[in-house]
């Protein structure tokens, strides 16, 4: 009996460590489409859709340093966000896309629609010759002090106008919000 309660135990225990790694992306995700997808229309009738969420995850990159130099609390934790710095990330957003969209937030899917690769989009772009399409590309989040994040946001274009920024994130009882957004750039 001792035997099956301890099994049950470690099953319940390994469950719970999987749900809440991948329960924060999926917050973060929402806040961030929430965010961006706001003044969007709802894809309707094959209405063309001028905001695309890019399917993987970009890696972090030495950008990362340039943030924390320039912010009091990412100083004070940069040896912990520096070591989720990786170039090289084979990560998609389906996971997290698929646990939003479940059984709930059905306006919002409406406006992402489905999420594309690069040279889906640019095959999109192309076919409708319209410069008003952008790709929006989220970052890995990395996480610190149990209530912060920091996630990279950019957009891109086919044209030179990209811009991105960084944002930094706080859980306040249990809700991710924007704190702060940090170097903002536009070309």
């Amino acid at each position: 009996m001792k035997t099956n309660i301890k099994i049950l135990l470690a099953i319940l225990f390994c469950y719970q460590i999987g749900f809440s790694q991948e329960y924060p992306d999926t917050s973060i995700l929402k806040v961030i489409l929430t965010k961006y997808y706001a003044n969007e229309k709802v894809i309707v009738k094959n209405r063309l859709q001028y905001l695309s969420l890019y399917c993987n995850k970009a890696p972090n990159n030495e950008e990362v340093h340039e943030v924390i130099n320039g912010n009091a609390l990412l100083k004070k934790y940069s040896g912990t966000i520096k070591r989720q710095i990786i170039n090289v990330l084979d990560e998609n957003w389906s996971n997290e896309i698929n646990e939003l969209f479940a059984t709930e937030n059905a306006y919002l899917k409406s406006k992402v629609n489905k999420c594309l690769s690069l040279e889906e989009f640019q095959a999109v772009s192309k076919r409708y010759n319209d410069n008003n399409q952008r790709l929006l590309i989220i970052s890995k989040p990395i996480y610190f002090d149990t209530n912060y994040c920091l996630v990279k946001v950019a957009f891109y274009r086919n044209i030179e106008h990209n811009s991105g920024c960084f944002l930094l994130m706080e859980n306040i009882n249990g809700v991710w919000t924007i704190k702060e957004t940090l170097n903002s750039w536009a070309t």
